[in-house]
């Protein structure tokens, strides 16, 4: 059916007085034929949304292309009716706010980004979202511990029935073996009793929360709203199906046989923080080598943790259940001689106040590196250390018992690293760097990517840790608590109550068929056209949230509740089979094609922009906002990630005669700033085949480059746009200009 568009531009802002504004409505209705075009002083005035609504509503035209501010803002301002296809065109902060007013290069910047929304909208369709049935809103709890008991409550306080997975017999965690806890309110110097027995009976008399004890997650299959978890309990499988899942199955302590050179192992007086709770829990604290009462006690903290042989990165908690555990000897006795060796004292926030307590009650602060522990002759025990400050030796007095402060290890870091498919003979190799997966028998996911959660270096499972912290690289699957990363029970709290949260809002959304973050409420979805599907595999390889797998002739079998969107596995794949309704490889090629390019005798070149929605292109507004100027010769055209570039738009614009492409994506590497993890990365590997296109054409290299900006460079824009210029001017005009 032929479209009845509409083209809305605003004069507001300084646009008018800096554009002549019938030439840029001349575009719309010369060009393009478009039936209705009109200019408004403000759009985003009641007057001007009432214009575009009215027009809207009366079916006067059902898509409509507003010229005026960044889409990033006013969004709320222009949300009309979700089967209409509004499409913006940023005027403001990347064109007038940016370049000089009136000005012959500003307004083919204007016209051409005019171009390129009017053919995006032309093309565009209203996504229709995903439906399924037997869609569950339930949430499951996998362990019982702190974080789990939480996340088990808040869910069910908020409505929702949930599930809690227990591999013991019992509910609680670490938390059965432990005396008491830090402070956690005024004046945050006396320890707090423990009502574990009043959590457990919290969760389990809820009607909302059925409980596994004894059990364990033998299998989950599905997607999001759509999981089929298996629960093997006492020889029996259970069937659930459940909408989000929050993983809470915690640390354990770092392994303290590896430490002998503090004498765990060589010594029986020498104990781990997790030893010692017990021992008060029962009130008989006593020398393990012979019964006898504890009168001196040393803590060494950071045991393992921030230590290149054994855990590179702090464990959060040591110090402070350090501080906790060593209240506990002055509580029962005052006079106990109390040592705390230490590398740093990460006692934050409130716990700066217990750290103070102690030390008016006596405990000696030692900042020292510990070198050994010996026997004193007598059965005793000494440490020998350095001052890290004076660098002088230090020798403790007899001591009847150490406390190692071991660092924690997440239980996802066990198991041996799963091995992705194999490639078969005449596939083509994979090209992009396999997840680290470790099989560690916990979720047992049904995936083609792998049976757990991708995880760091060090086991903790990997998420956007800037921006959404809670998130796992598997949609709807929250960890929560000290499995995603180092942390003591206060926050342990809070974790698990924000995983809660969004485990409910991923339900919410993906029964409305939207797209949880970072394109949160996205209606589209990936549609295949399978017909021309070579089973190559990109698709599936490079998704970075594992929501295609694959039948057993290797064909893709897309997971729409598990996608976010990001559009990886269109910018994959080499047949060009896969497309969104309002996003896909011909739209922004055609946009591509729709630039005006000068021929070489008006000197005027044009440089093509892909700018990563999330980071690349809010800084180029920046640079607006900021009224900082860069070269007129760019043409910006937003892209949902750098993953999702497919290698034909390189070739659409070189053939156009556009002289140079500059992409713009987040950082990659071990510290990725990407949304969708791995998009920058992939657009860096194919650069190398950007080569190859650019060979075939017979280009120069120079003509491609590839720039990582976060939305806090945006300083640097304005430089990195002005030199990728003065490159081109040296490399010449693009030789098919006019062809």
């Amino acid at each position: 059916m032929e479209k009845k568009m509409g083209v809305y531009i605003c004069s507001g802002c300084g646009l008018g007085d800096a554009l002549d504004m019938e030439a840029l409505a001349g575009v719309a209705t010369s060009e393009y034929n478009v039936p209705v075009c009109k200019q408004h002083p403000f759009l985003c005035s009641p007057e001007g949304v009432a214009l575009i609504k009215s027009d809207l509503e009366s079916g006067e035209i059902d898509t409509a292309v507003i010229a005026a501010c960044s889409p990033r803002v006013m969004t709320d301002v222009f949300a009309f009716s979700p089967d209409k296809v509004v499409e913006r065109v940023n005027l403001r902060e990347q064109v007038v706010w940016s370049h000089p007013a009136n000005d012959e290069d500003t307004q083919m910047m204007a016209q051409d980004f005019l171009r390129m929304g009017i053919t995006k909208a032309m093309e565009s369709e209203s996504p229709v979202p995903f439906e399924a049935e037997n869609l569950s809103k339930r949430i499951l709890v996998v362990g019982g511990g702190l974080a789990g008991i939480t996340a088990a409550n808040e869910a069910a306080k908020a409505g929702y029935e949930t599930i809690l997975v227990e591999k013991t017999d019992q509910l609680g965690g670490y938390l059965k073996d432990v005396y008491k806890l830090p402070p956690s309110q005024p004046p945050y110097e006396e320890l707090q009793e423990l009502d574990l027995q009043g959590l457990i009976q919290e969760v389990t008399e809820r009607p909302k929360v059925t409980v596994y004890t004894g059990a364990q997650v033998a299998q989950v299959s599905g997607a999001p709203c759509m999981f089929d978890v298996q629960i093997a309990q006492n020889g029996n499988q259970v069937q659930e199906r459940v909408g989000s899942i929050v993983l809470t199955t915690g640390a354990v302590e770092y392994d303290p046989q590896k430490l002998g050179h503090l004498g765990y192992g060589q010594f029986p007086d020498v104990i781990t923080a997790s030893q010692l709770e017990p021992l008060f829990k029962s009130g008989d604290v006593k020398r393990p080598s012979n019964g006898q009462p504890v009168n001196a006690v040393a803590f060494i903290l950071c045991a393992g943790s921030r230590d290149p042989e054994h855990l590179p990165y702090c464990s959060a908690a040591c110090c402070v259940e350090s501080l906790k555990q060593a209240k506990y000897f002055k509580e029962a006795n005052p006079e106990s001689a109390v040592y705390i060796f230490y590398k740093d004292i990460r006692a934050n926030g409130n716990y700066e106040l217990l750290y103070k307590q102690l030390q008016k009650d006596g405990v000696i602060f030692v900042r020292g590196t510990v070198s050994g522990i010996e026997d004193d002759g007598s059965g005793s025990l000494i440490i020998l250390a350095e001052d890290i400050l004076t660098r002088s030796p230090i020798m403790s007095e007899s001591l009847d018992l150490v406390v190692l402060a071991n660092g924690m290890v997440p239980s996802t870091a066990f198991g041996e690293p799963y091995k992705a498919q194999a490639q078969k003979e005449g596939e083509e190799a994979q090209e992009v760097p396999a997840d680290t997966i470790l099989a560690s028998n916990i979720l047992n996911l049904q995936y083609r990517q792998g049976p757990e959660l991708p995880a760091l270096k060090y086991g903790f499972p990997d998420s956007h840790f800037v921006c959404f912290p809670y998130e796992s690289r598997r949609t709807g699957i929250y960890p929560a608590g000290t499995v995603r990363a180092p942390m003591d029970y206060a926050r342990a709290i809070d974790d698990a109550t924000g995983a809660a949260l969004k485990a409910i809002q991923c339900v919410e959304m993906v029964a409305e068929g939207k797209a949880v973050h970072p394109r949160a409420g996205d209606l589209s979805y990936p549609e295949f056209f399978m017909q021309r599907c070579t089973q190559c595999k990109r698709c599936t390889e490079e998704c970075p949230f594992g929501a295609i797998n694959e039948d057993e002739k290797g064909n893709p079998l897309p997971n729409p509740t598990r996608c976010r969107r990001c559009g990886v596995c269109m910018g994959a794949c080499p047949e060009r089979i896969i497309s969104f309704k309002n996003y896909s490889v011909g739209m922004v090629g055609n946009m591509i094609k729709s630039i005006q390019v000068p021929d070489e005798y008006e000197e005027k070149p044009r440089i093509l922009v892909l700018a990563c929605e999330n980071d690349a292109y809010p800084a180029l507004d920046m640079v607006g906002i900021r009224r900082m100027g860069y070269n007129p010769w760019v043409r910006i055209l937003p892209v949902r990630c750098l993953g999702s570039m497919n290698l034909v738009w390189i070739a659409d614009a070189l053939s156009k005669g556009i002289d140079g492409i500059l992409l713009l994506g987040c950082k990659h590497g071990d510290d990725y700033q990407c949304h969708f993890v791995k998009g920058s990365e992939l657009a860096n590997i194919r650069m190398s085949k950007i080569q190859e296109t650019l060979n075939r054409l017979v280009l120069e290299s120079d003509r491609v480059r590839l720039e990582q900006i976060s939305i806090m460079d945006y300083h640097r824009l304005p430089q990195i746009l002005d030199d990728f210029s003065s490159k081109l001017e040296e490399v010449g005009p693009n030789p098919y200009k006019g062809f």
